[in-house]
């Protein structure tokens, strides 16, 4: 959703009197609250993985009275082309995918080795044609509420009386992204020996790896403790983050602080974090990128091999 942001930020430098609704899971509309090129965020009624005909045909009549121009549909399966179909919209864009014939009336081939990164094969389908070259990337920019922030500070009790360094030791895709919790513990403890403190963030799923991190009164845990936009927020208080590849990394590139990003299975070539204040540490073994969940050969080096005083340095 944050790399969506650069393609709603090239449609409004295409034409500044757009009007940018965007359907998405109901998960993601608050996110989308804190886009200046938003005008509102539409729940789609569906989960992931349900097809959901029904709703989507309801859902697509209801629209119809807002006589959109123009769709523009980012996922390549056959169900996300389904709403725009239903609401009559003109003109419907996309790659091909799940047999989406009829669905979109502006159908596009995909170069992977043309337009290598995710980001740059959304912004060029908000471009005219196809695309002959990777298109220019606008940076996402999150707005951040100072005033939630001052609440959160508040109601967590959180000190910033001293710079703050957070993590984000998860990654949903699964192990192979994630940088060792014992590396992150270590790190964190040498920040408050040099007087940072740490605020460590993640879902409630994460909650385990930051109570092994918060080993230190200085270090918080805020794992399950906060709604994500709590998290841009509260990142927006931070001096610098360090982070594995994860929706969290490109959230903090997008509050536009300094952003430490470790890389294992996955590569930056392809995500990498849209900020000019970002250090990518990516070791590229022979056997990466492979972009499996868990290592094939169980020793987990891409990641192993980076150590706590590597990240240190690039960190501080």
């Amino acid at each position: 959703m944050v790399m969506a942001q650069s393609l709603f930020i090239s449609l409004m430098q295409q034409n500044p009197q757009v009007l940018i609704d965007v359907l998405a899971p109901a998960w993601s509309l608050p996110i989308l609250q804190r886009m200046a090129e938003v005008r509102q965020g539409i729940c789609l009624p569906v989960t992931h993985k349900q097809l959901g005909v029904l709703k989507r045909w309801q859902l697509g009549r209801q629209l119809r009275v807002e006589q959109y121009n123009s769709a523009i549909v980012l996922p390549r399966s056959l169900k996300a082309a389904l709403v725009p179909f239903f609401a009559g919209i003109p003109l419907r864009c996309g790659y091909r995918g799940e047999y989406r014939y009829g669905l979109l009336n502006d159908m596009r081939p995909l170069d992977k080795t043309l337009l290598k990164q995710t980001v740059q094969r959304y912004v060029a389908l908000g471009l005219p044609g196809v695309a002959s070259s990777p298109p220019t990337i606008p940076f996402p920019r999150l707005t951040v509420d100072k005033n939630n922030q001052r609440r959160l500070l508040q109601t967590l009790k959180l000190k910033n009386d001293r710079p703050v360094i957070g993590m984000m030791p998860g990654a949903v895709y699964g192990p192979a992204k994630q940088w060792p919790v014992d590396n992150y513990r270590d790190l964190a403890v040498m920040l408050v020996e040099q007087g940072y403190r740490v605020w460590v963030f993640g879902s409630q799923k994460e909650q385990d790896l930051g109570d092994r991190i918060a080993t230190h009164v200085d270090i918080v845990n805020l794992c399950g403790r906060t709604e994500l936009v709590d998290v841009v927020d509260l990142l927006a208080g931070c001096e610098s983050v360090v982070c594995n590849d994860s929706g969290l990394m490109h959230i903090a590139a997008a509050v536009d602080i300094k952003v430490t990003v470790i890389y294992g299975s996955s590569t930056p070539v392809y995500t990498p974090p849209l900020s000019s204040r970002a250090t990518v540490i990516y070791h590229q073994l022979e056997c990466s990128p492979c972009f499996e969940r868990r290592c094939r050969f169980g020793h987990y080096n891409c990641l192993r091999n980076i150590k706590t005083k590597e990240v240190m340095e690039n960190l501080c």
